[in-house]
């Protein structure tokens, strides 16, 4: 008799130990691929993104990208009867120690918490970031200012207004609010003419998300976080930045994630696909169209033309 019990508890331990497996294995599945964030913090919310896949056969690794800064790798992400979890180092939160972040399936989506060494503890949902097609025939729309020459008619600042227009120059003379445009784009070319000061640090955000970095950066090495980078993510094939001082030029193409870069005349980054939102991304709704927006909080800068010519269907 008790080796018939035993027989049976094996065969009903050995059966948990499946199912587990196979929910586990569900779940893998479930997790992996790349998720808009929204996370809540002192009663707004903050974008941020994730990514979550294989390396090899059975450990999921990913890349977090937080409310700020650029897209950090995740070496492990670990999988319990409750989710998943995992923990990063701090990147420009230096004062608030290690990150964890923990998460479940909520429907289709994730919910979980976003914590920090101190103990604050922020809740967050997220959707399944959506494909963005790319269209190969493309029909443009009608070329339009989107700064005058004269006034802020248009942009809209995110904080008290530092921005000023002199002499047909649209100016940050120092670090203060961001600037974003009142219209909102999908698909689009646009052509930029700034002016950098030494030392200074702005960009540029596609659709409110995307970040193409401006920076004093002549002479350096291209990096994913200089001149001409997709913040984070996308590093130019060189670097073509003037130097200081100098007017310079961005001609970006967006259609869906696919992104070409020609700065002061050369081609630095061509039809390659934005992964997710960066870092200070006005939101994590990646479906939907999104405005202009300029950094002013890292320093001065100075534009003189900002012309968008916008896909139609």
């Amino acid at each position: 008799m008790k080796t018939m019990k035993s027989i049976l508890y094996l065969v009903l331990f050995l059966l948990a130990l499946t199912f587990s497996s196979f929910t586990y294995g569900q779940d893998e599945k479930f997790y992996e691929g790349k998720w808009d964030i929204t996370l809540q913090m002192d009663g707004k919310e903050s974008p941020s993104w994730l990514e979550i896949k294989h390396s090899g056969v059975q450990t999921l690794v990913g890349r977090f990208v937080y409310a700020s800064g650029s897209a950090r790798p995740i070496s492990e992400i670990k999988l319990d009867g409750n989710g998943f979890s995992f923990t990063i180092p701090p990147q420009w939160e230096q004062d608030l120690g290690n990150i964890t972040i923990k998460g479940s399936k909520e429907g289709e989506g994730l919910k979980g918490t976003l914590s920090f060494e101190n103990g604050d503890t922020h809740q967050w949902t997220a959707d399944r970031a959506p494909k963005l097609a790319y269209a190969d025939k493309v029909k443009w729309g009608k070329t339009k200012e989107l700064f005058n020459g004269k006034d802020l008619t248009g942009w809209k600042a995110l904080g008290e207004n530092q921005w000023i227009v002199e002499k047909g120059i649209l100016k940050s003379p120092k670090s203060g609010a961001n600037l974003a445009s009142e219209e909102k784009f999908n698909d689009f070319k646009i052509h930029v003419e700034f002016k950098v000061p030494e030392g200074s640090n702005s960009g540029i955000y596609l659709r409110g998300r995307y970040e193409v970095q401006i920076t004093d950066d002549h002479g350096s090495d291209p990096s994913n976080v200089l001149f001409g980078g997709v913040y984070g993510f996308l590093t130019p094939n060189e670097m073509a930045a003037n130097p200081a001082t100098e007017w310079q030029t961005y001609d970006i193409t967006l259609i869906g994630r696919r992104v070409t870069i020609v700065a002061n005349g050369k081609t630095i980054i061509s039809e390659q696909n934005i992964p997710g939102i960066t870092g200070g991304a006005l939101d994590s709704k990646e479906g939907e169209p999104g405005p202009f927006y300029i950094q002013g909080d890292h320093g001065p800068i100075s534009f003189r033309k900002f012309t968008v010519t916008p896909r139609v269907e």
